[in-house]
């Protein structure tokens, strides 16, 4: 199922928030999501299939209905929900959607969500720093990333509002700044590739997170 609106979700709930393209939708989103429920203790996980990435070419994107149909299929998790939110109220930037879902849903406890990868270009994010005084952000460690993005400028930036990891299910009930990086099993999947070698395959089950 997708939603065009927000998500259903009970006061006093941990909710992670995963904005991207998901062009298309792959495991690698699933591996992501699934690590988050776990190590921060969250209820849900919603993801937000943006009309289009700023920074990203948006020439090669496919119909958002369809990016959205291919990620609710992926996800196959009831703990994740799928929303085109962004593009019912015209939101273009993260901190314009973070700002509105704040303001919708004040009863809730939010966590942004990340991967690696985006950690090492969060710096070109437009308001960068308001993102990470908005709410606390859970960092994802991707192959190849790990240092490029905690040596960035936008962990930089961020260095001192760094919790450590054994202390990961902590926060979503942390003001902002707040943000840890997550090691472990990593999945190299990437959208990218995925484009150039076809979808995902279907989830085998819900039992890895």
């Amino acid at each position: 199922m997708v939603f065009t609106g927000l998500p259903p979700a009970a006061p006093g709930q941990r909710i992670g928030l995963y904005g991207g393209s998901f062009n298309p939708a792959h495991l690698g989103h699933r591996h992501v999501s699934l690590t988050a429920l776990r190590r921060l203790a969250l209820d849900k996980v919603w993801w937000l299939v943006t009309p289009g990435n700023p920074l990203k070419d948006r020439g090669a994107l496919a119909p958002l209905a369809e990016r959205a149909a291919e990620a609710a299929r992926v996800a196959a998790d009831p703990r994740i929900a799928v929303t085109t939110i962004e593009a019912a109220l015209q939101l273009r930037y993260t901190r314009e959607t973070l700002r509105h879902l704040r303001a919708r849903r004040p009863d809730l406890r939010f966590v942004w969500i990340m991967g690696a990868d985006s950690l090492a270009t969060f710096h070109r994010w437009r308001g960068f720093r308001e993102i990470a005084a908005l709410m606390p952000i859970a960092v994802v460690d991707r192959p190849g990333f790990t240092l490029r993005a905690l040596q960035g400028p936008g962990a930089q930036a961020m260095g001192r509002a760094r919790i450590p990891e054994r202390d990961s299910a902590a926060l979503a009930g942390m003001r902002a700044p707040a943000w840890v990086f997550l090691h472990g099993p990593r999945s190299p999947l990437s959208s990218t590739e995925l484009r150039q070698t076809g979808p995902s395959p279907r989830p085998r089950g819900c039992g890895d997170g």
